[in-house]
């Protein structure tokens, strides 16, 4: 008798960026500038610090279940129903959550090649099919994500702004396609990136249609900078809501976490601080760039995609740089082995980044 599904046991499982502590032993160095996580190099908000340290007094208690306060907040700051919003883990236990809660076997999911590898774990975790869509100048197709759908697609995938390549797809372009998409087949848009786009004047936010079939997940993680503690939160109609917390583990998130939450939703000031530091480095890179001849993509989010002409360049590029205490991210997991992501950081992480690029080159 087989203890493991075969589909287990053939999972690619999500490799995260290498962490700090494991260059700074493999290769002897004390400075490390990371930049493969896309998260927020300046730190966490002041009032979120406060609200943890304030909250640590309950923790030997288990956390309020229903996130009570967070999601009152969240609520009242877009304008939706209590019982429209789920909290979780991280945006990605949302979407775990709503895998498990939605799809069955006989299913198929579609989404696009060279998005979020999470996701592409959490499906093939469950042994549901995959329709990947390729890109289309690095931008998820719509047009060709509605033609692919059949009588067994149960739930498509999207994520706007897209990672790893930083791009949108437009107001007219998602209106368009939901007109395609059955209503029994679940729409579920990451906007974890969202922070960063919401002054784009073509950028479809999710939460402006209230359709009845979309889940809209967002995350602490990165304009917040609250990867730490992993905390996010998912919009949808109250019914599927209602059968998202039957599925969803009980006790999520933290007590510290939902303390946190709450407070950076309202620290106005460090957000608009971070929002504008990273897109003067956002300018840094692409100038960087320009200068030494990479192709890069516009991004609407806070790294930058470049492309080289190989696989092979990309991972001597990258390893070059590890050797030196630069981490980022070669992006073969997220099925674009010619491309490279990094982060776009603090000022003298970008100078620093900048340099020794120079150098390997």
């Amino acid at each position: 008798m087989a203890l493991v599904a075969e589909y287990i046991k053939n999972l690619e499982p999500y490799r995260p960026g290498k962490p700090i502590d494991d260059v700074k032993r493999e290769f002897g160095l004390e400075k490390i500038v990371k930049l493969a996580s896309n998260e927020n190099p300046l730190g966490v908000s002041p009032l979120a610090i406060q609200a943890m340290i304030g909250s640590i007094h309950q923790i030997n208690r288990y956390p309020d279940i229903a996130s009570l306060l967070l999601r009152s907040k969240l609520a009242e700051m877009f304008d939706v129903g209590f019982d429209c919003i789920v909290t979780g883990h991280g945006s990605e236990a949302i979407m775990q959550t709503a895998v498990r809660t939605f799809l069955m076997n006989g299913d198929e999911v579609i989404t696009a090649e060279g998005t979020f590898v999470g996701f592409y774990v959490m499906v093939k975790a469950c042994g549901i099919k995959m329709n990947l869509v390729p890109l289309k100048d690095y931008r998820f197709d719509l047009k060709a994500i509605a033609a692919s759908i059949t009588p067994r697609t149960k739930m498509i995938y999207l994520v706007n702004p897209n990672s790893p390549t930083g791009t949108i797809y437009t107001t007219s372009e998602f209106e368009e396609f939901m007109k395609s998409v059955p209503p029994e087949v679940i729409v579920m848009v990451d906007e974890a990136y969202i922070e960063f786009v919401m002054d784009h004047p073509d950028f479809p936010d999710s939460m402006d249609y209230r359709f009845d079939n979309v889940i809209t997940t967002r995350t602490f993680s990165k304009a917040y900078g609250l990867a730490g503690i992993r905390i996010g939160y998912g919009f949808a109609h109250p019914e599927l809501i209602k059968q998202m917390h039957k599925v969803r583990l009980p006790f999520e998130p933290g007590i510290p976490s939902q303390a946190a939450g709450v407070a950076a939703l309202t620290d106005k000031q460090f957000l608009d601080y971070y929002l504008n530091l990273n897109k003067c480095g956002k300018q840094f890179i692409y100038d960087v760039y320009d200068r030494l001849g990479i192709e890069y993509v516009n991004t609407e989010a806070n790294f930058v995609m470049s492309i080289f002409d190989s696989e092979m360049r990309v991972n001597d590029i990258t390893d070059k740089l590890l050797r030196k205490g630069v981490i980022v991210r070669a992006l073969k997991p997220f099925l674009l082995p010619h491309c490279i992501r990094v982060t776009i950081g603090l000022p003298e992480e970008n100078e620093i980044y900048a340099d020794t690029l120079k150098s390997v080159l």
